[in-house]
């Protein structure tokens, strides 16, 4: 999962016309994706030393598991491992409105110092 990040990343860095250091790079983890974030952050700062993300910090962001049911018209937190039906009339979890995000938001770079003349 981080080599994927990181090659995304670097796919992009790459087409970059100054490649400018990364200082941040920003990701969405929905709490659906069986991500955990804080191994991911681990991973990430073991496999960016000496690469282009070397010191680059890696911001996530968890959007949470939010389903609707549509014969309650409403939407509902499921409980994850414990419970996904409505909380209602204990129907199904058939429509997951957030909560399977995995995307890179953005990249930050770093403030390079200007050239002196």
């Amino acid at each position: 999962m981080t080599k994927a990040l990181i090659l995304t990343v670097r796919g992009w860095w790459e087409s970059q016309p100054e490649q400018p250091p990364v200082a941040k790079v920003f990701l969405t983890v929905g709490q659906f994706t069986c991500v955990e974030p804080a191994g991911l952050q681990f991973a990430f700062e073991v496999q960016t030393q000496g690469t282009f993300l070397d010191g680059a910090e890696l911001v996530i962001q968890e959007t949470p598991l939010i389903a609707f049911c549509h014969p309650c018209q409403a939407e509902y937190r499921p409980e994850i491992g414990l419970r996904y039906g409505c909380p209602t009339c204990q129907g199904p979890m058939e429509d997951i409105r957030s909560g399977r995000e995995l995307k890179i938001e953005r990249v930050e770079y770093a403030n390079t110092p200007a050239s002196v003349p």
